[in-house]
Parts: structure tokens; sequence; C-alpha cells
């Protein structure tokens, strides 16, 4: 039986050198990003000098070909800093993935150089206004028009649109077909003719990220920018989705252990009543809670990277489980640090609000926590 995740030394060496760049070129940006709702540019730039901005990538692409784990640590730890900036290497591999898992090796070649260099950013193009967690609803249609598709309809919720150069979009290919069998998936570039962006979403957290609607207005694009087979979207979209709500449970992590962090750091330091609050019990359970549930939530998450690395059989499991768990945990972890400033965790001039404001999305994207125990209760279920 194969180990369930081994942590090496380069995985160790990795994390000193992702927390280094964090706490030095991100960190530092990250209340201004949450402030403005700035793109934020320095994190970018920061993470393509270190090659962490699409470590998933493989060497055959011009990429440094991280293994699923080592993708998670370095969106863990940048989320421990900024939560936005996080999305990149973490929207990077969503809007990458339909390409690695189903496209031809023309397409491949095509499209994730340019990423691995850092010279584009790839979204991922699934929901819609009126097709939320039912994705088999879509609406937005292609139509074949000799060797060209010619594509309408719209797409809700993009993270990172109006950076991203790409976009992995799924469109219903045919209208009669089987619902979910009929369902192409392609890649619209963004000065695509016709394709146009709504405005930014004004939300409560991940400010820095911009996430915005896409709309196709007759977009023609060539069949070469197909990815996989006719009627093969939907399954790879959802294959997709089995290893990337792993990168979120990452996320969910880093702002999680962000949070605990700065709270440690506060009780240590914060006197009443003639000791530091951290000498107090109740204050020490509180934490001890908040530890336990990080721990667990970071074993879950590395679980499900390695099963994301092997492709093993039960990834749809374990990445819904480790995305429900460590975003439930983040949700909390964050709660109660903010807590446990009291009135300064309620202000900006500490991070825990804002920390608190992100965790909250892990609970709702790539499929809301509910939707991830519907798909643990079906595997139960076999």
């Amino acid at each position: 039986m194969s180990e369930l995740f081994t942590i090496t030394d380069e995985h160790e060496s990795l994390r000193e050198a992702v927390r280094d760049v964090a706490d030095d070129k991100i960190a530092p940006h990250a209340a201004e990003v949450d402030e403005k709702a700035a793109f934020p540019q320095a994190a970018y730039d920061a993470l393509r000098a270190s090659d962490f901005h699409s470590p998933h990538i493989g060497e055959e692409y011009e990429g440094v070909g991280a293994d699923a784990l080592a993708t998670s640590i370095v969106i863990e730890e940048v989320a421990r800093a900024c939560a936005s900036s996080s999305l990149i290497p973490a929207v990077n591999k969503l809007g990458t993935m339909p390409l690695i898992l189903g496209a031809s090796e023309e397409v491949k070649q095509v499209y994730l150089p340019p990423v691995a260099r850092g010279d584009a950013m790839f979204s991922y193009g699934l929901s819609e206004r009126e097709a939320g967690s039912d994705t088999a609803s879509m609406r937005t249609a292609a139509k074949a028009d000799g060797d060209d598709w010619i594509i309408n309809g719209q797409k809700s919720w993009i993270t990172n649109a109006g950076v991203s150069d790409f976009y992995t979009v799924m469109a219903v290919t045919d209208p009669d077909g089987k619902r979910g069998g009929n369902v192409t998936a392609f890649v619209l570039h963004a000065d695509d003719a016709g394709f146009t962006l709504g405005e930014p979403e004004r939300k409560l957290g991940i400010k820095g990220s911009p996430t915005r609607e896409l709309f196709f207005d007759g977009v023609r694009i060539p069949d070469s920018r197909r990815v996989g087979a006719l009627g093969e979207g939907l399954k790879i979209a959802l294959r997709t989705l089995d290893h990337t709500r792993v990168t979120i449970g990452a996320q969910a992590v880093g702002i999680a252990q962000g949070a605990l962090d700065h709270a440690l750091a506060y009780v240590k330091e914060r006197s009443q009543f003639g000791k530091h609050i951290a000498e107090f019990q109740g204050i020490q359970f509180m934490l001890a809670d908040m530890g336990m549930k990080l721990e667990a939530a970071r074993q879950m998450v590395y679980v499900a990277a390695a099963k994301s690395e092997r492709g093993d059989a039960d990834l749809s499991y374990f990445g819904a489980a480790a995305k429900c768990y460590a975003s439930d945990a983040a949700m909390e972890i964050t709660t109660d640090a903010v807590q446990l400033l009291g009135g300064a965790g309620y202000v900006k001039d500490f991070p825990l609000e804002r920390m608190m404001r992100d965790a909250k999305i892990t609970q709702i994207y790539e499929g809301t926590n509910q939707i991830q125990r519907l798909v643990m209760a079906r595997h139960l279920l076999k």
C-alpha cells in the first residue's frame, strides 16, 4: 500500500523559500491590496521571479514540475500572507488543469509554456448565473461553423477575469444531446472579438483578486482551441475540480495559519489583570482548539494532494473532504482569532478581520461545502 503522503527535505526547503518571499514581498502589500481592491501586482512579480506563480506545470512545458503537494505548500504559504495573492498560482492551476487532463499535445504546447514562463495567466469559466452548482444546465453554447466554433453566452464569478490572458470555457455543443454529455471545453483569448467583461464584483473578501462576468457575443474561434473530445467538457471540468479543490483546501489552511500566528503574537503581548492573557486557561483552550483544527485540516489537504499526484480512484472523495474540512476550519479559526484580539481584531489596524473575510469564500467557491458533502455522501453510499 502506498504511503498517504511524504514530506521531503525538498518540500521543507520549498516552504522556507516561499515563506521568505511571502513575508518580504507579499505581506507588506496585503492590507493595501484589500483596501483598494487592487490586483496584487507586486505579489505576481515576486511569484514570477521565484517561479512560484504556476509551479504545477511540467518541465516539458517550460515549468518547474512541482508535484501536487509542493504546489499546495506554495499556495498555503502565500495565503498565509495574502489570500488574494494565493489565487495567482491557484487559478493558474485551475485554468490549465483541463488542458493537462484532456487537451491534445498540440494545445498543451501552445498554452502551457507562456503560463509557465509568467507571460500569461489562465482562468476557468464554468459557472453561470442560472447554473451555479447545477453545472449541466449551462446555457453558453458553441455552434459549429465549418472549421470554427461560434460561441454565445456568459459565465459568472470568474476569478482573475480581466488580468488573465486565456480562459478555459465550457459550452454546450449539442443542444439536443444527453444532459452533461453535450458540453465541450475551449480556450478563449482575452482579445477575441465579441469577448467582453462585466464590471468587477464588489466582494466581502479576496478583494485583490478580480472577479467578473464573461460575455460571449458571436465569438469565433478555430477548432484547434478545443480541449478534449466533443461532449467531454463537463467530465473534464469535474475531474479538474477533483484536483483543484485540494488547492482551495491549501489556501484555507494558509489563511488559518496566518490568523493563528497573529493571534498567538497578540495574546503573548497583551496584558490584563496583571499578566499576559496567554496565561489564562480560557485563552489557552481556544488556542489549543484552533491549533488542533488547523493541523487536522493540513493533514487532510496533504493526503488529498498526494492522491491528486497519484491519480487515486478515491481522489474525488478526499478532494471534497479536504476542501470542506479545511475551509470550515479556516472560518472557525479566523473567527476565534478576531475574538482573541477583542476590539483590536475588529479593526483594520490588524489583519485578522481581513483574514476572516477572506476565509469565507473558501466555503463557497469550487463547489459550496454543501456540494462537497453531497460528493462525499455519494462516494460512501456506492
